[in-house]
């Protein structure tokens, strides 16, 4: 064979150059990033995504403020181990302020006797004690049912309700 078959091929750039380059160039595209979200209307953004979603209202999560739980429900039991009169008066006094809104987040501890007895689940047994709670607080007169917020703790712990009262200013 002869070498016109085969040409020379000039010898081309190192590797490491060109990922030096690409690496620059990330860089440069990261400070314009930076550069061109100093005057970004940040409200503008988040209605745009919103909309975008299809939602039209914004419901952001109220500041906690003080916490108060219920404990010692029997295993397998949404029924309250106590009187809530205590923990009526506490919400009735906490969320005085109509613009206190108070979560309720039911717990299982995660064992096998801890479920709920019709479905097997555990965060269903939590949800029914957040509920049963909800329901002693709002017969007792202590909140609205409006202002309540229902929620199960997806960590096992202890089988309790806590209840979280959160201020929520920008609502009437």
């Amino acid at each position: 064979m002869s070498d016109d078959f085969f040409p020379v091929v000039p010898p081309g750039r190192p590797i490491w150059l060109v990922t030096l380059a690409d690496l620059a160039l990330l860089l440069v595209g990261f400070f314009v990033l930076l550069q061109a979200n100093q005057r970004l209307d940040k409200e503008a953004l988040a209605t745009g995504l919103r909309e975008g979603f299809g939602i039209t209202e914004r419901v952001a999560d109220p500041m906690p403020v003080a916490v108060a739980a219920m404990g010692d429900f029997a295993p397998g039991s949404s029924i309250l181990p106590q009187s809530a009169a205590a923990i009526s008066q506490w919400a009735r006094s906490a969320a005085s302020d109509p613009r206190v809104r108070l979560r309720l987040s039911g717990a299982a501890d995660g064992t096998a006797a801890d479920v709920d007895p019709e479905t097997g689940s555990g965060t269903i047994l939590a949800a029914d004690r957040a509920r049963a709670v909800a329901v002693a607080l709002v017969a007792a007169g202590a909140v609205s049912a409006d202002r309540l917020t229902i929620t199960t703790d997806p960590v096992p712990g202890r089988r309790a309700v806590t209840l979280t009262i959160g201020f929520d200013g920008k609502r009437p």
